[in-house]
């Protein structure tokens, strides 16, 4: 059933229905990660080069080099601090989005179906805010298993295999049932949504293309949610 969702899916991620949607993610997410960049070099500017500076009149000549490299490690840390920063700031901006693509996705692939109602925006608001400490906290909990052999990897996936299936799957759900009918639902096929969360995660995983997990996760689980209705059509009864 996941692949069957998963075959579904890809295809709607550049789909002329979706389209507009990916381009407005894509566009805000790189406005908003370039604005990042110019704060985050401020704020170094302004703070950290200073209290460098401070130090070097103690530095004698020859090791002047000292200033060439504080600089390119700022330049490193500075490349990588945005590089941790680029999926919670897409997660949040396409967050905002979400309702858009399992709109068009549900009048796309199932135009003969009663399509789902979007949520109010303070209930979508809080789901971006959601969304965006669920791949911080995931991320975050995977970075500090990073350096343990045999371990890091396993935890990115159960991590992030789990919070973000079980996110993007009530997310999918809500828009037919009550946010309690829609957990216990996702409870029920508990085992089929984490499957489906670890492809999520594997998405997430692939550099650039990342920048699109969460549309890729809420088409995904449009459909999950679309097949195992069908496969279960007597819940909650």
């Amino acid at each position: 059933m996941v692949f069957d969702a998963l075959r579904l899916a890809l295809p709607n991620l550049f789909a002329s229905e979706t389209r507009s949607v990916l381009w407005k993610v894509i566009g805000l997410a790189l406005l908003s990660l370039l604005a990042l960049w110019f704060a985050l070099r401020s704020l170094f500017l302004a703070f950290a080069l200073p209290w460098i500076d401070s130090f070097l009149p103690g530095i004698p000549e020859w090791a002047g080099w000292l200033t060439f490299i504080f600089g390119i490690l700022a330049s490193v840390g500075l490349a990588l601090t945005l590089a941790l920063l680029m999926a919670p700031v897409t997660a949040i901006i396409a967050g905002l989005f979400l309702d858009d693509v399992a709109g068009a996705v549900e009048g796309r692939d199932y135009p003969n179906e009663t399509p789902g109602h979007a949520l109010p925006f303070g209930a979508a608001l809080w789901g971006s805010i959601k969304f965006l400490g669920v791949v911080v906290v995931g991320n975050l909990f995977a970075l500090l298993l990073l350096f343990v052999p045999g371990v890091n990897l396993i935890a990115f996936f159960l991590v992030n295999g789990y919070l973000l299936g079980r996110e993007f799957f009530e997310f999918a759900a809500m828009r037919f049932r009550p946010p309690e009918e829609a957990r216990l639902f996702r409870a029920k096929h508990s085992s089929t949504v984490l499957m489906a969360g670890f492809v999520i995660a594997g998405f997430l995983a692939i550099p650039i293309l990342n920048l699109l997990t969460p549309l890729f996760a809420a088409s995904l689980m449009v459909h999950l949610h679309k097949l195992l209705s069908r496969h279960d059509p007597g819940f909650p009864g």
